[in-house]
């Protein structure tokens, strides 16, 4: 078995005991955070649109896998065989896979990005990304992100084999990750990837947004810390955990200096020259499991 009923109830507790601390922080960060209120439509800290820019716009298609794994396929995991099928499809249909630093210099210093740019994303932080993902980015020469979750990766990685059909990343994996040149790290949230207490990251019914602004900015603060702590990376991407997105949480992912923010919307987006904003709400296709590349493809595009 994967984890004895002991070690599941402990991980619980674990899990328990950091969600009341985080809600004790808010506490100490909600007079920060309602005195420092910043305005959503400011530049993003440390970064300046170049003067002259012209406003040119560019269609960006986004992608979200989850698992990489063996075996039987479902709406979040497919084979090594269908990743592949997938990159093949991209490259022999003129498609150009671009990181997510490809973007921030189009949309603030004018870089030209290629023609049908497509930007890869794997969620949860699972360690197939490592043993499955990875050796073919580097075959077609592609990039992606890898947006982690800090309790799988500090609490849940550690203990367990690395066994590609359920074990999740280790701070050593994500920094050989990093390594590869191929991959960029985002935040997925700390201890928010769960729908029990609320749904995901997002503020939830009747609660006051001065508490929840501390709350968000405790919690993604914990994994940013830890990656600068570990690995000395500071990711500037967020991924909404499910999907749920609020409008609340714009003004603290701006303030922490996230430059891009992803949904599960799916949709097609387009990216603007002197806009931030327009890397904010991504919206990214599913890669469901059980179609064909060419199916999926055929859904994305009809």
């Amino acid at each position: 078995m994967r984890k004895s009923g002991k070690r599941t109830m402990f991980r619980k507790f674990r899990v328990r005991l950091v969600l009341c601390i985080i809600g004790l922080l808010t506490i100490f960060t909600t007079v920060r955070i309602a005195q420092h209120h910043p305005n959503p439509k400011k530049n993003p800290p440390d970064v300046r649109p170049t003067a002259g820019l012209t406003g040119e716009s560019k269609e960006l298609l986004v992608l979200m896998y989850h698992s990489i794994r063996k075996g039987v396929e479902s709406d979040y995991s497919v084979t090594p065989e269908t990743l592949a099928s997938d990159f093949s499809y991209l490259r022999e249909n003129n498609y150009h896979s671009v990181s997510p630093e490809d973007l921030v210099r189009y949309v603030y210093d004018g870089i030209p990005l290629p023609e049908q740019p497509v930007l890869i994303t794997f969620d949860d932080g699972f360690y197939n990304n490592l043993a499955y993902a990875l050796p073919l980015l580097e075959e077609y020469d592609f990039h992606a992100v890898v947006n982690i979750v800090g309790e799988f990766t500090e609490e849940l990685a550690p203990p367990d084999s690395h066994i590609p059909a359920y074990s999740y990343l280790t701070a050593a994996d994500c920094g050989e990750l990093i390594a590869s040149g191929r991959v960029t790290l985002g935040n997925h949230t700390a201890y928010l990837h769960h729908r029990e207490r609320r749904n995901g990251c997002a503020i939830s019914k009747g609660e006051e947004e001065s508490r929840y602004h501390a709350l968000l900015w405790a919690d993604l603060s914990h994994l940013q810390d830890f990656l600068m702590e570990k690995l000395s990376v500071k990711p500037y991407i967020f991924a909404y955990p499910y999907g749920f997105t609020c409008i609340e949480s714009v003004p603290v992912l701006k303030e922490m200096g996230f430059l891009m923010t992803m949904t599960c919307t799916e949709h097609r987006n387009r990216i603007v020259q002197g806009d931030g904003d327009s890397l904010y709400g991504l919206g990214r296709y599913n890669r469901r499991g059980n179609l064909s590349t060419t199916e999926f493809f055929y859904q994305i595009n009809s």
